[in-house]
């Protein structure tokens, strides 16, 4: 499957559009992560396991977002976004989207 967060997919022809697809998911922050986090804002430097979290929740995200392509017969996914939200105290989604091609 190729994945491009442009309009098209260089070298190859777009010969159908099957529309948008998505894949999201929740995640919550664990309550060790937020104690070490709260420590490197006082002495600051990376939060590793917030960056970790945010990590795995892109991939399942992404995830998710091409098992629908490959489902609808695409094999391309191009104009591939991501956008987060806050969902409720300490939980965030995280929502991949584009739109589901067939090239040649």
């Amino acid at each position: 499957m190729i994945v491009t967060n442009i309009e098209t997919v260089p070298g190859k022809t777009i010969v159908k559009h099957l529309g948008m697809v998505s894949g999201n998911t929740v995640r919550s922050k664990h309550a060790g992560r937020d104690i070490m986090a709260g420590l490197k804002n006082i002495f600051g430097g990376e939060l590793k396991g917030y960056t970790e979290l945010l990590t795995e929740s892109r991939e399942e995200a992404t995830q998710r977002m091409l098992d629908q392509a490959k489902a609808i017969g695409a094999n391309a996914v191009v104009n591939v976004r991501f956008s987060t939200s806050s969902v409720a105290a300490g939980a965030a989604e995280l929502f991949a989207y584009g739109t589901a091609v067939v090239v040649e």
